[in-house]
């Protein structure tokens, strides 16, 4: 009973969290509807981050269909989950062209065509899928903390959060706090990479979380973003 409450829940939270990747998607094409160039659309996205969270909702998708049973509150959420983010991985490539965006871009639509065929035939090898979606989740989630450390350190150089949604952050941290409760209701046994990767994730949003408001309210932030008055000032 725990375990479908807590799946329900963690469910309904993902779902939450695609609203919050929907609505980066949405600032992304209203900056370039406003006409912001130069790869202003996505200003201060970290092309990083959103590879490897990518990634990290495409491993959890097949994870999700190699254990037993076959875990439908992992799986689709998550499939909906890489495809918007695929989406904004499109924007930024958009953006930029250069060829780490491509590389990047590349690379999610291979891995996304390979996890779809996993899913279509490699019912018969359900064990060695189990063991490799989680060597996979356990690389990611190295990834991930380096990636979202790649956005949290653009932001803290340059003193503005640009791009980045606020909105999307705290519903992917509040998915994250209902996927360490799920992971508990699977059983350690099972859950331990869903514990890892949101531990991990969660964290890291909850510093963007308090750059948002260091944006706004100190005077180093402020100085970044303006050096040239603020050293006029000085003097």
């Amino acid at each position: 009973m725990f375990y479908t409450v807590a799946g329900i829940i963690n469910t309904a939270f993902i779902l939450l969290s695609l609203v919050g990747v929907w609505a980066q998607l949405r600032t992304v094409w209203r900056r370039r509807s406003a006409g912001a160039a130069n790869g202003g659309a996505t200003d201060i996205l970290s092309l990083n981050q959103f590879t490897v969270s990518f990634l990290a909702y495409l491993s959890f998708f097949v994870y999700g269909y190699t254990i037993q049973p076959f875990n439908h509150f992992i799986v689709w959420p998550r499939l909906l989950a890489s495809v918007l983010v695929l989406l904004i991985l499109r924007e930024i490539w958009t953006d930029r062209r250069s060829r780490a965006a491509t590389t990047g871009l590349a690379l999610a639509c291979v891995a996304l065509f390979c996890a779809l065929a996993g899913l279509v035939w490699g019912q018969r090898h359900v064990d060695e899928g189990r063991v490799l979606a989680s060597a996979m989740i356990v690389a990611i989630t190295a990834l991930l903390a380096q990636g979202y450390a790649h956005q949290i350190l653009l932001i803290w150089r340059s003193g503005r959060t640009g791009a980045v949604s606020l909105r999307m952050s705290q519903l992917i941290l509040l998915m994250d706090i209902s996927t360490v409760v799920f992971a508990f209701a699977m059983g350690l046994h099972l859950g331990w990479p869903l514990l890892l990767l949101a531990l991990v994730s969660g964290s890291t949003k909850i510093a963007i979380l308090w750059l948002f408001r260091w944006e706004q309210r100190s005077a180093l932030a402020a100085h970044k973003r303006h050096p040239l008055p603020a050293l006029v000032a000085q003097r």
